[in-house]
């Protein structure tokens, strides 16, 4: 029993907050997600052909997880792990992502779209990712897509900036704050689960703005449509949320770097309603979130190192849970 105590502690002593929820995050997808999955085979609903791949990505993400747990528990020491484990809460996101759009079905089957669709109607009269039609050009289309394609690598490249000029404090400020935004995120996907405007209002539509445009526009469609096809991730917007996030921590640590993402920053919000993949009521949305993320972080760090110091066994025993 002794033992078993000691290798728990070893392993709370070694892991920080955010590797924390996201061990709960991701075992509580993975386990429902093969829930989910069972209850689409054995009731051979219309998608039952996604099957196999879907618990091959399950067996994937849970051995991933087992691996990289086994790694900071046993290998910590190793110096080019230290640097991928620093990056590695980027994956969680897309392990957890991925499996929730299989779970959330299941624990919450009442979507919310048409309640937003109205709610965006009340507000302008109009639907606006519609209404966005008439300005419909193709360099526009393509300005948009780059500035929505720009959010998969936002955020990647800030951190890489300032891990380079070793401002590691700042880094794991950075780190912490987008992974707990991220969290917060993924949980109200299954309070509010909703699909976008193109799947759920495309008979509305007259126009298709992705004709005659370029590469940008391409790749975005591209990355979208990797989402699974039950996928519930409208509301609210992490698109938004995470974009401006970074752009305010681009302002508080890299000064230039905030200057030059600000054009597409700003452009977001309104990219996402003219591609038709965010109602209005989605971006509003993102801000409790980003709130919320820049309020609870600096405290789940300080409450989380006082529970690894109030806890620990061995003599200057405190596991170093920063970035390495």
């Amino acid at each position: 029993m002794k033992g078993k105590t000691i290798f728990n502690n070893a392993l709370f002593q070694a892991i920080r907050i955010e590797e924390l929820i996201g061990l709960v995050l991701i075992t509580f997808t993975l386990v429902f997600a093969c829930l989910s999955n069972l209850y689409i085979m054995i009731n051979e609903l219309p998608y039952s052909q996604n099957i196999t791949v879907s618990f091959f990505r399950i067996f994937a993400s849970a051995f991933f997880t087992l691996v990289f747990y086994w790694l900071i528990l046993f290998r910590a020491e190793n110096k080019i792990f230290q640097i991928i484990r620093d990056f590695v809460p980027f994956i969680f996101v897309l392990v957890i992502y991925f499996n929730l759009q299989d779970t959330i079905f299941l624990i919450n089957p009442h979507d919310i779209h048409y309640t937003l669709v109205n709610l965006d109607g009340k507000l302008f009269g109009v639907q606006p990712s519609v209404w966005a039609e008439q300005f419909y050009d193709p360099l526009l289309t393509d300005w948009f897509a780059l500035a929505y394609l720009n959010y998969y690598f936002m955020t990647l490249i800030l951190l890489g900036l300032l891990y380079i000029k070793k401002q590691y404090q700042n880094f794991r400020t950075v780190m912490l704050t987008v992974m707990i935004s991220y969290f917060i995120g993924f949980v109200a996907y299954i309070f509010f689960p909703a699909s976008s405007p193109y799947l759920v209002i495309s008979e509305l539509y007259q126009i298709d703005i992705w004709e005659d445009t370029s590469i940008f526009s391409w790749i975005t469609r591209s990355i979208v449509d990797l989402s699974p096809y039950r996928v519930r991730d409208a509301f609210p917007s992490m698109h938004n949320a995470i974009v401006l996030l970074t752009l305010i921590m681009a302002w508080r640590y890299h000064r230039t770097y905030f200057w030059i993402q600000l054009p597409l920053a700003i452009s977001l919000p309104v990219a996402t309603v003219y591609l038709r993949y965010h109602y209005v009521v989605d971006i509003i949305g993102a801000l409790p979130v980003i709130a919320l993320a820049l309020y609870i972080s600096p405290f789940l760090e300080q409450k989380w190192k006082q529970f690894q110091k109030r806890n620990a066994f061995f003599e200057g025993g405190v596991g170093e849970s920063g970035v390495n």
